[in-house]
């Protein structure tokens, strides 16, 4: 029967899993946990392919522990129930670990149901995760467990599976594998830090390679097709997609076009047009603002045409737009001065809008006293010096002048003109 390469290569060790050092390695605090055989409820969580559910398993072996596996998109309490039925029976003479992948498509009521299972010691969870667990996993199982990120998993270290893959599929076939130089690294790199990914990719390519005699000849342009957009680990209502638009904002703000291009070009490989659109447009007046106002306007007919040109075209005004924001001088200022602005608004502290500024045309004769709007086109400078805040609020200052070259020229401008007043 057919076992596919990807569960035959699964390691049945420690030693054997590639990457992971920081939690695996011969001082990581999780290899510890599973050596010394007191496991508690763990919660893994990061990407496909970086070794969740092997880890699972060798702790299920190494504890001499039945290993039930479920998935959260298709169970259901009723199978943890199941699963409990069988505790306390020569099928679990030493307890059971409960393996539930993808644990962020339990509700929080199924979530919850949960803590009755565990909270007693004879079943241990090991729950997995892609998502955030902070995010997607309530706090009832947050603190009942001890969490894990599992990080995707370096090149270098891949190199190694996507060899050990091909010796056993030599092993399967009778086939010698003959690799153009350096495509092993590549395979590895186009995975996106997917070990199955990788393995996978040998798989295939054993299928389709050229053979000459018992001779099989695995190269690169086979090894593109084979792992194109492998690489990509991309979900548009999931961590991934927050993670590329704040990259690509924080690398913009902090001036690095070589950093912004890569993050645009992720963005846009995923085929993301509209979200790559929308930040640089908020981009460009929360990070640039007033220190180039231009900028704002420049980036928006980018984005015009980016939308009437569609993939791939519409990457170019794109580009544009991401390297002028990077390497345009920066202010935050009128940013920070609608947020203190909203603050003060959300908190109540407002006021009546001063008499002088509403929207009257004549005023009864119990008001004359009042003081009237002053014109300010009509006073030199087209400036007139009267209060404009809620009396409440007349002494707040929300605005301070960024320190760039355009922002200084205002503020000198108006200082010249106030101080005469």
């Amino acid at each position: 029967m057919y076992r596919p390469l990807a569960d035959e290569i699964r390691p049945a060790t420690l030693d054997d899993i590639v990457g992971q050092r920081h939690i695996l390695g011969p001082k990581g605090i999780l290899r510890r946990i599973i050596l010394s055989g007191n496991i508690p409820n763990l919660l893994f969580y990061g990407p496909s392919g970086t070794g969740k559910t092997t880890v699972a398993n060798i702790i299920a072996s190494s504890t001499n522990r039945k290993l039930y596996k479920l998935n959260a998109t298709t169970a259901g309490i009723s199978d943890i129930r199941e699963i409990i039925d069988d505790l306390d029976t020569f099928v679990t003479p030493n307890g059971a670990l409960l393996y539930l992948d993808e644990i962020q498509y339990f509700n929080k009521k199924q979530q919850q149901s949960l803590l009755e299972f565990i909270e007693n010691g004879k079943i241990t969870l090991i729950s997995a995760t892609t998502e955030n667990p902070y995010f997607y996993v309530f706090n009832a199982i947050l603190s009942r467990s001890t969490v894990f990120e599992f990080k995707p998993v370096a090149p270098e270290d891949i190199v190694t599976a996507v060899e050990r893959a091909a010796k056993i599929m030599e092993g399967r076939t009778g086939m010698k594998a003959e690799f153009e130089d350096g495509v092993a690294l590549n395979i590895a790199r186009a995975c996106g830090g997917d070990v199955r990914k990788a393995v996978n990719a040998v798989e295939l390519l054993f299928s389709v390679s050229e053979r000459k005699g018992n001779a099989i000849k695995i190269t690169f342009a086979d090894a593109e097709q084979a792992s194109q957009k492998s690489s990509m680990r991309y979900d548009r209502e999931g961590d991934g997609h927050y993670d590329l638009l704040s990259a690509l904002q924080k690398s913009i703000r902090g001036s690095d076009p070589d950093a912004a291009v890569h993050y645009l070009a992720c963005l846009l490989e995923a085929g993301d047009l509209i979200s790559a659109c929308r930040r640089l447009l908020v981009i460009a007046a929360e990070d640039i603002g007033l220190a180039y106002p231009t900028a704002i306007p420049v980036t928006k007919a980018c984005v015009d045409s980016a939308l009437q040109l569609g993939l791939p075209e519409a990457s170019i005004p794109l580009a544009d737009a991401a390297v002028l924001l990077s390497t345009a001088p920066k202010s935050n200022s009128a940013n920070s001065a609608i947020k203190a602005a909203l603050a003060d608004v959300k908190a109540g502290k407002s006021g009546d809008v001063p008499r002088h500024l509403k929207n009257v045309h004549a005023d009864g004769a119990e008001v004359k006293s009042v003081e009237k709007y002053k014109y300010a086109h009509d006073y030199p400078n087209h400036y007139i010096k009267q209060q404009y805040l809620p009396d409440e609020l007349k002494d707040v200052k929300y605005y301070e002048y960024g320190d760039n070259k355009t922002e200084q020229a205002a503020k000198a401008y108006w200082d010249a003109i106030k101080g005469r007043q």
